[in-house]
């Protein structure tokens, strides 16, 4: 038996996680209306104040698994990326974590069944986080003041999305957000670090000495399958979420949000993928910052088919600010036979926004806070979001 969002994912199991998370909801469903609700939550969670929240308890469901049922790695070991090319195909999607100067890659098919890495890069603690349910991969710095957090995971969702807690005080943080919603914590919110989604072989191309994690987890899962199989479809419905959606977008539909500014006074917009049929470079401007949004390439689905490896095609999309932080100088871009080059100097750029060559070779574009996520999940955290048309 292999503990997870389901007791046994193998080719016998006879329902699939999904189903299985479902029936796990609906005692949730049946108590939210209750005190037991609450009392249950408490029972389970001895070390948790719940006198402190930000949100009403309703709001929590179970996705089918108690805390830990999936297991954070806390421990993680990495390969060289050409150790990591006999296990990990040239398409696959990993997260990819730039920082201190050192470059990692979380492969998808490691972070769908453990969702949180507690890791270090340089000197920097950071978390690592994957919702399947959204399709949100997140990375926070795991300082608070002068605590160092861990994270782990509840087994709970909200809007369909991960909540974790930190093992410190028991806090209950959303993953969607950074910010903590129960416990001693509550109101407090976890500074992000850019990331980006990208395929392997966009990683192994840009960072040739980066480090990949690798499978020696201490769990044993069946790493390259996916445990929600028919998941990703933009004709469906997004699951376990009882909150209406907005009507602007597919609730199911792929989009690369971006936020500028912080949280209060900051401002988000989102970047359907339906635009990409139509092109592969967005220049926008959102508070003064110069954006790019560039569909380099194509990368496969961590969450259609039952294997990775057979899974549906979907867009590798990065953002960037176009603005060069050290001459203060704005580019423009076009693509010249596949490539990335800017008008100004005719420089040529990489998907990890570096000129590769031209006058402006080896400068570095300015990540911006992005994520690419399912619509429902960054309207329902978003609602006063901007979309992007291609009337803009």
């Amino acid at each position: 038996m292999t503990p997870g969002r389901t007791h046994s994912i193998n080719s016998q199991h006879s329902f699939s996680l999904l189903i299985y998370r479902l029936l796990a909801s609906l005692t949730t469903l049946f108590l939210c209306t209750s005190f037991v609700h609450a009392q249950s939550f408490k029972h389970a969670w001895p070390n948790t104040d719940f006198n402190i929240q930000a949100i009403d308890l309703k709001e929590i469901m179970s996705g089918g698994p108690p805390r830990d049922g999936i297991p954070p790695i806390d421990h993680p070991e990495f390969d060289s990326v050409t150790a990591a090319t006999s296990w990990v195909a040239p398409l696959e999607p990993v997260i990819s974590v730039i920082l201190n100067g050192q470059a990692k890659a979380y492969p998808l098919q490691i972070m769908t069944w453990h969702e949180i890495v507690n890791d270090h890069i340089g000197n920097t603690p950071i978390t690592v986080t994957f919702c399947p349910l959204c399709n949100a991969s997140i990375v926070f710095d795991r300082r608070l003041e002068d605590t160092l957090l861990d994270f782990g995971t509840t087994g709970l969702l909200r809007k369909s999305d991960l909540v974790m807690y930190d093992r410190q005080t028991e806090s209950w943080w959303q993953q969607f957000t950074g910010t903590a919603i129960v416990g001693d914590y509550t109101h407090a919110t976890l500074t992000r670090i850019p990331s980006s989604i990208i395929s392997f072989q966009s990683f192994a191309t840009s960072h040739p000495e980066g480090q990949v994690l690798n499978r020696e987890t201490s769990a044993i899962r069946p790493y390259g399958n996916n445990p929600y199989p028919g998941y990703d479809d933009i004709n469906s419905s997004p699951f376990l979420l009882s909150d209406p959606t907005d009507p602007r977008l597919p609730p199911m539909e792929r989009v690369i949000g971006v936020q500028v500014g912080g949280q209060i006074d900051g401002q988000h917009k989102i970047y359907p993928f339906s635009l990409f049929d139509n092109t592969s470079i967005i220049q926008d401007e959102i508070l003064d910052t110069k954006l790019l949004i560039f569909r380099a390439g194509d990368l496969l689905s961590a969450l259609d088919q039952r294997t990775i490896a057979e899974s549906k095609v979907v867009a590798e999309v990065v953002a960037w600010d176009r603005t060069l932080k050290d001459t203060n100088q704005t580019l423009n871009f076009h693509l010249e036979s596949g490539v990335l080059v800017d008008k100004e100097t005719n420089s040529r750029w990489s998907i990890s926004g570096k000129a590769i060559s031209g006058p402006l070779a080896g400068q570095q574009l300015a990540a911006v806070d992005s994520g690419i996520h399912f619509s429902f999940a960054w309207l329902a955290f978003n609602p006063d979001t901007l979309i992007h048309s291609m009337d803009e």
